[in-house]
């Protein structure tokens, strides 16, 4: 069975960023080899309205069959609430914390994502686990 990679937009934008393109392009050449699939959300959707053409345009490039949609449902809304009434990150974090929670609720084998101050954190993965597992 693939393994299903629930992807951010820091993911996509890194395809073009020179810090990330390297590892970025690996993890798309897996994408283009079948070995994975793309869980994306609606919540990816919005946030690359706003971005560059080439990056609202990179997903594109790649069938359906590639990627697994997931919508952001009540339960996840929820979810996203709890890690901030916890306190494991500010409101300010909201919507990193609604990707936390489709990801969490959708069962993703990886969260894949460069925000290392909100999501690829050591403290902060602590505190998201210790809400999910209450």
């Amino acid at each position: 069975m693939k393994q299903r990679i629930y992807i951010d937009t820091s993911i996509v934008g890194g395809y073009f960023d020179e810090e990330f393109k390297e590892a970025t392009l690996k993890l798309f050449e897996r994408l283009d080899n079948h070995e994975i699939i793309f869980v994306v959300s609606d919540l990816l959707d919005l946030e690359l309205i706003n971005a560059p053409l080439k990056v609202r345009e990179l997903l594109l490039k790649y069938s359906a069959d590639k990627f697994q949609r997931v919508e952001l449902t009540e339960e996840a809304v929820k979810l996203a609430d709890t890690y901030i009434s916890e306190k494991v990150v500010g409101r300010t974090s909201l919507e990193d914390c609604r990707h936390i929670a489709l990801a969490t609720i959708n069962k993703v084998d990886v969260l894949a994502s460069w925000n290392f101050k909100h999501i690829v954190n050591l403290d902060r993965i602590k505190g998201y686990n210790s809400v999910n597992y209450d």
